[in-house]
């Protein structure tokens, strides 16, 4: 143990009321006497580096008092400047398994104890809230109003030869004993240890333990739960489930109590009887049957209904991609998009030589427009009235309104990237002249190339084939900044599972693979997978996409944007949520976009 200490002050106080309204007891942090924990930078957990030293905590009536110690590295050495220099003057603990009961927090664990910019909170106060249950796994920042202390260095070791801090160095520093009072006497190190005084009265008193005690202590639950035998176990299965019964902390019976229906006395199940009856469980295969024969009638107790985890788990495909489709696009606070571009790439618009006496021909530039105009986008959902009120699980109604939101960004991204998918006349499709996709969008927006592997190309050819023609094709690219490439999981897969003749995989991450390509990032989009067009006798399966989405552009007048509404049909007794939107989207840059295809023939019947 360190002989000497940087500083030491209040940690944690008790009584104090924070700014929720909720106080620190007595006794909440006592088990975490005598115990060392990290010292940290501003509850900084994400680097090992704010990791400053260790302090040592001592329990106290008023609070958890602290005394700490910097390290050899940088830091820790600024640190103590900082410290020494009086910059940095409070302490903080972060502390978790905290336990609550009517606005007193009585249990919790010191996980660590941080430096902190005092000026920043005057009070003290817990950030995080509080749950029920000492198995809670809420954590909470408690901060202190109080000031460090700092400790001497080139205090004399001999004074105290163990290094232990005694907490009442300088008389002054605590004011709640007074010296006078016991001028004969040396004030004592830990005045807990006096066996005069009442273990009652005294919370710090069995404090200090054995290191055989301290190692059973430093198990952990499944440590000792692993040392049970078989029937132990099942007790505690039994016990836990009776303790949680309708969400309750405290156990309100004795699951293995209860009234005698003859005598109206206590009837108790003993252990060789609970033993009995494990072994009856065995034979059987119930427990719950062993349990009703051996007289244990308030079963419920030990084997409750089954409760609800909450909403139900959504089955849907991967919605990654359409979040980063959402956030590529462009906008615009126009419905009507407007795209003109100029092509000076023609012969008839380069400059030229001019000959003495010859007519000047004057230059010809090529005019592109077009305007895509928008169209409406909506989902529309209805839920019987005695559905709502039945579902008592979870907020159906938040729930549905939330899954609508992410079924329309699906649809608005499927829509821009490759179209809805649906026939041409189904009464569902959003027109694609309205919302132009970019796969299948004229020839001066996207680019086509066409690959033709052989019939008996393997997936590891076809794979290898379309990494060079990206490769090649990228000089035909005349979009913003670096492209993305949106391609399916399955093309994706084969292009990382490439090896060289030495049978060694030549792209064994991505981001190899993304700057082989010489792409800004790799998208896999599940709603790709299977689409393809049919030209005669020609099929042409989509592998990959190569765009910028910031050319694309999405445009909505006010009022068109993104909306919910909601109605209720007395007719019917239910109620209707519409969300909607009225937009056009579209390509606004030429050449901007390189759609990669595999063109193989449709075998005839």
């Amino acid at each position: 143990m360190d002989k000497t200490w940087d500083f030491k002050g209040w940690a944690t106080r008790h009584n104090v009321k924070c700014s929720d309204g909720r106080i620190i007891k007595e006794g909440a942090f006592q088990h975490n006497n005598n115990q060392t924990v990290p010292l940290v930078w501003n509850h900084n957990h994400t680097d090992a580096d704010n990791v400053l030293g260790h302090a040592l905590l001592e329990y106290r009536k008023e609070g958890v008092y602290a005394y700490g110690k910097f390290n050899n590295t940088s830091q820790g050495q600024n640190a103590k400047e900082l410290v020494h220099n009086g910059d940095i003057t409070a302490l903080s603990i972060y502390a978790n398994q905290l336990k609550e009961n009517n606005k007193d927090v009585i249990h919790g664990n010191i996980r660590e104890v941080s430096l902190v910019l005092a000026g920043a909170n005057p009070g003290a106060y817990i950030e995080a809230v509080l749950v029920h249950g000492e198995a809670s796994k809420e954590e909470a920042v408690i901060w202190n109003n109080g000031e460090i202390e700092l400790e001497h260095s080139e205090k004399n070791p001999d004074e105290n030869p163990e290094g232990k801090p005694d907490g009442n160095e300088n008389p002054e520093e605590n004011p709640d004993e007074n010296p006078e009072e016991n001028p004969d006497e040396k004030p004592k190190e830990n005045p807990e240890e006096d066996p005069e005084e009442d273990p009652e009265e005294d919370p710090q008193k069995g404090l200090e333990h054995s290191k055989e005690e301290k190692d059973k202590m430093d198990k952990t639950i499944q440590e000792v739960f692993d040392t049970l035998n078989e029937e132990q176990k099942l007790m505690v299965y039994a016990l836990v489930g009776a303790a949680q019964q309708e969400g309750e902390n405290d156990m309100k019976q004795n699951a293995f109590e209860g009234k005698d229906l003859e005598t109206g006395e206590d009837k108790v199940l003993t252990h060789a009887e609970f033993e009995e009856a494990v072994k009856d469980a065995k034979k059987s295969g119930s427990l719950k049957d062993a349990f009703i024969a051996h007289g244990i009638t308030n079963i419920d107790t030990l084997f409750p209904e089954e409760q609800s985890l909450g909403a139900p788990e959504t089955i849907s495909r991967d919605m990654e991609w359409v979040a980063g489709v959402m956030a590529a696009v462009s906008r615009s606070p126009f419905s009507r998009i407007k795209s003109t571009a100029l092509n000076i790439t023609a012969d008839e618009a380069r400059a030229k030589g001019y000959v003495k006496g010859a007519q000047k021909v004057e230059e010809v530039i090529t005019s592109l427009k077009r305007v895509t105009t928008p169209t409406t986008v909506y989902k529309l959902q209805k839920l019987d009235r005695d559905d709502v009120i039945d579902i008592t699980d979870f907020d159906v109604i938040v729930y549905m309104k939330s899954e609508m939101r992410v079924m329309l960004n699906e649809e608005l991204a499927r829509a821009f990237l490759i179209g809805d998918g649906r026939s041409g006349a189904s009464p569902d499709k959003i027109n694609p002249l309205n919302i132009r996709p970019v796969y299948g969008d004229d020839p001066v927006y996207t680019v086509v190339r066409t690959l033709t592997p052989a019939a008996d190309a393997t997936l590891a050819q076809k794979a290898k084939a379309f990494i060079q023609d990206i490769v090649r094709s990228r000089k035909l690219y005349k979009g913003s900044g670096n492209p993305t490439l949106y391609t399916t999981e399955d093309q994706l897969v084969e292009m990382l599972l490439l090896e060289d003749t030495n049978g060694r995989v030549i792209y064994d991450t991505v981001d190899k693979l993304k700057t082989a390509l010489r792409v800004k990032n790799i998208v896999t989009v599940p709603v790709m997978e299977g689409v393809n067009r049919v030209v005669g006798e020609d099929q042409f399966d989509l592998v990959g996409i190569l765009v910028n989405l910031i050319d694309y552009a999405v445009g909505a007048d006010r009022g068109g944007e993104v909306s919910m509404f909601d109605d209720f049909d007395l007719n019917f007794n239910k109620y209707e949520y519409l969300i909607e939107t009225r937009c056009s989207g579209a390509l606004k840059k030429p050449y901007s976009a390189i759609v990669f295809e595999n063109k193989t023939v449709v075998a005839q019947g």
